[in-house]
């Protein structure tokens, strides 16, 4: 008996060390960043098959068979459609300032997106404006209605939002909504979400997830994008999730989310509109031959004189595309950056840049969340503001709700707003939509927004902070490691 025992630990020891050093081996040829590897190895040593089983799970950038052929495919199909818009705007880079040059030209290196100009924005900076300005258009809508979200939540104008489409459903126009599988899986379960589909608006869910499909492809890639066109004139992109404040996540204690957004017309809608459906193919599995012609593509006419450069990111468009766009962001800094996120785990290059940035004389401001509604991110958070502090970086702590803006001015000379988070999920993991606009006055309402958010913010204290007791210290390095797999 003993022998049988002595022997089944030893084999159960040798599988783990194989297991354990065959995917460290991977891990470490797969060239990733150095705290991802260095995290994921850890994990891999330090729980025996558990760790191994994460990784597999999690640990590697894996589409579905289908969706990855497919992606593959009609990339360079969205590309060359973009790409012959550069014919349009034939004097885009004679209103770039040359500060912006090197984002404008990276991005449409890594993306093919142009810079569009002749658009009119609108900053939108609370969620009734928002539903309000998006149900107008709902309801005067004449072709075409298309939502992308990663979530929709019932409750107060979300209700209203469900009635208009179905309004406009049955005058003709053709609605389609696209939501996230885990973020919106409660919706989609709903008898709302059937009602919609009963009443002819399309409804599908984003990167489907489940038990069984977790042994084939990554369940955490998730589609984060907040976009909305109508009749292929108007768009809407930002931060928002189609949630009304006062009914979403209370029991969280965190507050009302805050939440910016950009009403946009037009040239960049198209490209908004065809970002949208390269998503809605791609689940629906068909496959496009060209954009234009296809209901709610169309060429929209200059109504403003704002440019504006789309960079969508995630799996399939470039491992490092939206980071090193951040990155080059930051550098570009001269005398002022601002930013603002729920969500603050970068890794090293964006931690870097953000001290180099202090330490050469900009005034950088960080603008946080003074609550999270997730530990673990508050504490991975907190263990870098010492660092940060320390090169100069101010810190203000947000108290009137979750501050789930994704927004950064540089110089108030341009801007970025969109949905990705200062955290290594929206820099690798997410599907994000990131709008670039070279336009000073614009930037400065963006700025202007950003000032009211500091009016109802509190500065880190520094020297209270540095006398936290060790038990917090302990959680918040614990969260550090666990960082680059958040």
């Amino acid at each position: 008996m003993e022998s049988l025992t002595w022997n089944l630990a030893s084999t159960f020891l040798h599988a783990d060390l194989a297991i354990c050093i065959g995917l460290s081996l991977r891990v470490i040829m797969r060239k990733r960043a150095p705290s991802v590897s260095f995290a994921w190895v850890a994990v891999i040593l330090l729980m025996p098959f558990g760790g191994a089983l994460l990784y597999l799970l999690f640990g590697e950038y894996r589409l579905s068979e289908r969706r990855a052929t497919q992606l593959a495919k009609e990339r360079p199909v969205l590309r060359k459609w973009s790409g012959a818009l550069r014919d349009i705007p034939a004097s885009d880079q004679e209103g770039i300032n040359p500060e912006c040059q090197p984002l404008h030209v990276q991005i449409l290196t890594t993306t093919g997106m142009p810079t569009m100009p002749g658009n009119r924005l609108e900053l939108i900076d609370t969620a009734d404006r928002f539903f309000t300005l998006l149900l107008d258009d709902i309801r005067r809508a004449s072709s075409s209605c298309f939502l992308e979200f990663y979530i929709l939540n019932e409750g107060g104008q979300v209700d209203e939002l469900i009635v208009a489409l179905l309004e406009a459903q049955q005058r003709g126009v053709v609605c389609r909504i696209l939501l996230d599988a885990i973020g919106a899986k409660r919706f989609l379960r709903s008898r709302a979400a059937q009602r919609l589909r009963q009443g002819g608006v399309e409804v599908v869910a984003a990167l489907p997830a489940g038990l069984f499909r977790a042994l084939f492809v990554r369940i955490d890639l998730r589609n984060h994008r907040k976009i909305a066109v109508v009749d292929g004139e108007i768009a809407y992109t930002g931060s928002q999730n189609l949630v009304d404040p006062r009914f979403f996540k209370q029991e969280d204690g965190v507050g009302e989310w805050v939440d910016a957004m950009v009403r946009i017309t037009g040239p960049v809608v198209e490209l908004l509109a065809a970002t949208f459906l390269f998503d809605w193919l791609l689940e629906r599995g068909q496959n496009p031959t060209e954009y234009q012609g296809i209901t709610g593509i169309r060429p929209a006419a200059p109504t403003g004189k704002a440019l504006v450069q789309l960079a969508p990111s995630g799996p399939g468009y470039g491992e490092d595309t939206i980071h090193n766009l951040l990155l080059t962001a930051i550098y570009a800094a001269r005398q002022e950056l601002i930013l603002t996120t729920p969500y603050f785990v970068p890794d090293n290059a964006i931690l870097a840049a953000l001290r180099s940035a202090a330490q050469r004389g900009v005034a950088v401001t960080l603008i946080i969340p003074e609550k999270n509604d997730s530990r673990l991110v508050h504490y991975a958070s907190r263990s870098r503001f010492e660092t940060l502090s320390q090169a100069g970086v101010r810190i203000m702590g947000f108290h009137g709700g979750l501050l789930h803006t994704k927004s950064i001015t540089v110089d108030d000379n341009f801007c970025l707003l969109g949905s990705v988070n200062l955290d290594m999920r929206s820099f690798w993991l997410n599907y994000e939509m990131t709008l670039v606009i070279y336009d000073r006055s614009f930037a400065n309402r963006v700025r202007e927004m950003q000032c009211r958010y500091l009016e109802q913010a509190r500065e880190h204290d520094a020297a209270a902070f540095a006398a936290r007791p060790y038990r917090q210290r302990l959680l918040e390095n614990i969260a550090l490691l666990l960082g680059p797999l958040l």
